[in-house]
């Protein structure tokens, strides 16, 4: 190896250990994570000796997160991130501060100095995103109440990163002048003002001239050369890395270019993340672990039993379901790898000695190695036992199928479609992921499976390649499209009908091809306004002729505004122009209408309704 670059040495150490662990652990059922944590024990200084450098590493391989936050990012709409506003600073700040207070006064109570306890509890209070956000993802529990509340939580950490790191040179008496002060509050809003104004006036239209460029590769070097310009600019800011990332992600999430960046980024994301939990098992220090290891089993089973003890009943204040509550709880009550900087960072201003930091910081690794084997205790004798408690179980559907129309989603529109198909002695599968659906549908008689459509697998047992029609009545627009991709990659043969819930989702399902498209509300509006001009004196008769009329528009108004919904100027344009010669068309049928029975002797011009517009519900 001597002969070799450092560079190169390395990567052939990394990438073969990575590529013999990880199979293996997984093979075992363990999962990649423990694959990764145990490669990384193997050769670091601990283990062969073959990589000594793990610090350096680490600082590496922390670009991963920045990563995965900014993926996580690309999924949440800014309208979305608000509406869970309340979780992240409401819920976030409780499991922060809590935790933190119940462990401070522990360690307190435990002879241990006022100073260092205070920091020590800080840095236990967070969590690792890398680990959780990795679980949930291997799981795809992103998108259920325990996930959208662990990862709200995990944003909340991010954002305490900051004071929590400004709160240090106070504690180790360094003198910090207002000035100072002042000048670091200044450096943190401009940072968050670029990120925002940036992604907002810039990065779209950077990406859109280089997209025109039609060069994949460049593509993607500015794809990372994104994340790591934002990376550089919050660590000047001195603010998190990932939380600039995820902010960034978050402007872009309503971009045209969303899925191109995702597909650039993500393998890197996955080998650098990788890198990343190598290098934590790395920095494991087995050697204050030999010198002390009651203490530091102590330490590991104290911080991460009184997190447990505050974090359940706060999954059960957000209404997790109790199956869920188990997984919640372990996620957030490990340790994360913002402790390690913020122990290193204690250390240099000589509020703790370097051993307690070292103590700490091997707790912690500790307690991220501990985590997926809790977690695996968990999935095996825990929950089966509480498998009946607060929620029915069903086994996923396991026999093949031959129905020729699978039906994904059994809510209230899927529930239409499925008693109309049985109605007209049609047989359908119909899949479910919602245990409580699946039971209520059950005692009205229906036969519904349990299963998540966006599994492959799932997919094929519901007889998807002989079926002709897959019907997507799923509730989560981010699930339809995650269907459609599956199907249209794997079952090019399925006729795809979907339900969009909005404008925009209609837009994305009809980028991927699927022309048979139903918004949920269109329809029934229409009935409604029909009601209302007949309350309003029009005829029946009249009043369906004139909603068929709107209907008609509005369609064609929809296929004359779907090439241009990436550009909003031309878009609004299209849709103001199309409105505009709609009601003055229906001005002067009114007006035309009126002279005629004016001309015919009848006596008045009828009701007048007003003018009928165009059809955009959410544009």
């Amino acid at each position: 190896m001597e002969h070799l670059p450092s560079w190169l040495a390395n990567s052939l150490i990394f990438l073969g250990a990575a590529v013999f662990a990880v199979p293996l652990a997984r093979a075992i059922g363990l999962g990649s994570i423990i694959g990764y944590l145990a490669a990384g024990i193997a050769i670091g200084p601990w283990g062969l000796k073959l990589v000594t450098n793990a610090p350096d590493i680490l600082h590496f391989a922390e670009f991963g997160v920045v990563l995965m936050l900014f993926l996580v990012g690309l999924e949440l709409e800014p309208q979305r991130l608000w509406n869970m506003r309340r979780p992240i600073f409401g819920w976030g700040s409780a499991q922060v501060i809590a935790c933190a207070a119940l462990i401070c006064v522990a360690a307190m109570l435990a002879g241990v100095p006022w100073r260092v306890a205070v920091v020590a509890s800080l840095g236990l209070a967070l969590s690792s995103t890398a680990i959780a956000l990795q679980v949930m993802g291997e799981r795809n529990l992103l998108p259920t109440s325990s996930g959208q509340a662990a990862f709200s939580i995990l944003l909340f950490q991010d954002v305490a990163a900051i004071p929590i790191l400004a709160l240090l040179p106070l504690l180790g008496g360094v003198v910090d002048h207002g000035e100072s002060r002042g000048f670091e509050a200044l450096r943190i809003v401009g940072g968050i003002a670029v990120i925002v104004l940036g992604g907002r006036l810039a990065l779209r239209p950077l990406l859109r001239w280089i997209a025109r460029s039609r060069t994949p590769e460049i593509f993607t070097a500015a794809a990372l050369l994104v994340v790591v310009a934002i990376a550089a600019l919050c660590q000047f800011a001195g603010l998190s890395m990932a939380l600039g990332a995820f902010l960034a992600g978050v402007l872009l999430a309503e971009s045209e270019f969303k899925r191109e960046l995702e597909t650039d980024i993500e393998p890197f994301k996955g080998l650098l993340l990788g890198l990343f939990f190598i290098a934590v098992g790395m920095s494991i220090d087995f050697g204050v672990l030999a010198k002390s290891p009651l203490v530091m089993a102590a330490i590991v089973i104290a911080f991460m039993a009184l997190k447990a003890l505050l974090i359940y009943p706060i999954g059960r204040a957000m209404n997790i379901p109790l199956f869920e509550r188990p997984l919640f709880t372990l996620l957030l009550a490990q340790g994360g790898e913002f402790a390690f900087v913020v122990f290193q960072a204690a250390a240099g201003t000589q509020i703790m000695p370097p051993e307690t930091a070292s103590l700490l910081i091997g707790s912690v690794a500790v307690s991220m190695l501990l985590s997926p084997v809790l977690l695996i205790a968990i999935d095996k004798w825990l929950l089966p036992r509480w498998a009946d408690c607060g929620r029915p179980v069903f086994e996923e559907i396991s026999e093949q199928q031959d129905a020729p129309i699978i039906i994904a989603g059994f809510g209230r529109y899927g529930q239409i479609i499925g008693r109309m198909l049985t109605a007209q002695g049609i047989a359908s599968t119909v899949l479910d992921h919602d245990a409580d659906m699946i039971e209520a549908a059950r005692a009205f008689g229906y036969k519904v499976f349990y299963g998540d459509a966006t599994r492959l697998d799932l997919l094929r047992t519901a007889g998807a390649q002989a079926a002709k029609a897959l019907v997507i009545a799923v509730d989560d627009a981010d699930q339809s499209l995650a269907i459609a991709d599956l199907a249209h990659e794997h079952f090019p043969h399925l006729q795809l009908v979907a339900r969009a819930k909005d404008v925009t989702h209609w837009n994305k399902l009809r980028d991927r091809g699927v022309m048979r498209v139903e918004r949920e509300v269109f329809e029934s509006s229409l009935r409604s306004a029909r009601s209302v001009l007949e309350i309003l004196g029009v005829a029946p008769g009249e009043a369906r002729k004139q909603a068929m009329r709107f209907r008609r528009h509005n369609l064609q108004l929809f296929e004359e505004m779907y090439p241009h919904y990436k550009n909003r100027s031309k878009l609004i344009a299209v849709v103001k122009e199309g409105r505009r010669q709609f009601e003055e068309q229906m001005a002067r049928e009114r007006v035309e209408q009126a002279q005629r029975r004016r001309e015919g002797g009848e006596g008045g011009e009828g009701p007048s309704w007003g003018n009928a517009g165009g059809g955009e519900e959410s544009t």
